[in-house]
This record gives C-alpha cells, sequence and structure tokens, in this order.
C-alpha cells in the first residue's frame, strides 16, 4: 500500500510562506490524480490544490494566487508553495490520491505536515 510522507510544515508569521512535500514510493504521480488537502480543529477537511496526471491544476477560491501546486515525477514527489499566509491557513496538510471537487481519497492517510501561522 502506498505510504505518504508529508513534510515542510512549521510556524510562519502571517505573511511568510512555505513550501510542503509529498513523497511517494514508485512512480505514483504519474499514475494518480493527487491533491492536497487541509483540516483545522473543528473544521471539514478542505481541498485546497489538485494536479492531474496531465498537469491540470485547480485551486480553492480561499488558496488562489497564493498557493502553487507542483510535482516531480523523476523524484516521486509533489509540491505545495504557500505565500502569503494567513492565520486562517492554520491546519494539517495532506496530500492523497483524490479528485477535484471532492474530499474523498483513495489512498491511506500519512501523518500531515501540521502549519501554523501566527504572530
Amino acid at each position: 500500500q502506498v505510504q505518504f510522507v508529508e513534510s515542510g510544515g512549521g510556524l510562519v508569521q502571517p505573511g511568510g510562506s512555505l513550501r510542503l512535500s509529498c513523497a511517494a514510493s514508485g512512480s505514483f504521480f504519474k499514475i494518480y490524480n493527487m491533491g492536497w488537502y487541509r483540516q483545522a480543529p473543528g473544521k471539514e477537511r478542505e481541498l485546497v490544490a489538485h494536479i492531474t496526471v496531465r498537469g491540470i491544476i485547480n485551486y480553492a477560491d480561499s488558496v488562489k494566487g497564493r498557493f502553487t501546486i507542483s510535482k516531480d515525477n523523476a523524484k516521486n514527489t509533489m509540491y505545495l508553495q504557500m505565500n502569503s499566509l494567513k492565520p486562517e491557513d492554520t491546519a494539517v496538510y495532506h496530500c492523497n490520491v483524490g479528485s477535484w471537487g471532492s474530499t474523498i481519497v483513495f489512498g491511506s492517510w500519512g501523518q500531515g505536515t501540521q502549519v501554523t501561522v501566527s504572530s
């Protein structure tokens, strides 16, 4: 079963930036459409960015213009560049297999990476 390993989170001030990484075994990102999901305490899980096998990208309105999703198939890694971070971006971020417009996922959850935006 595929294991996702998310990294790159941390504590950052409002307006700051972070780059998250999602690593998976094998040529995973060549086969599956992938998303970055986040969940804050007391809130529902949100799909914030999505990239298809062919590179078609979509963003949630809440992050559009601030976040950039990308992937490196050769490195079996997906990224989420997050700029102009806001306190409301605070959440645990996960990557997983899924479709745009849905929070239903088809892989196992990794541990995720905590992003905290606070002054």
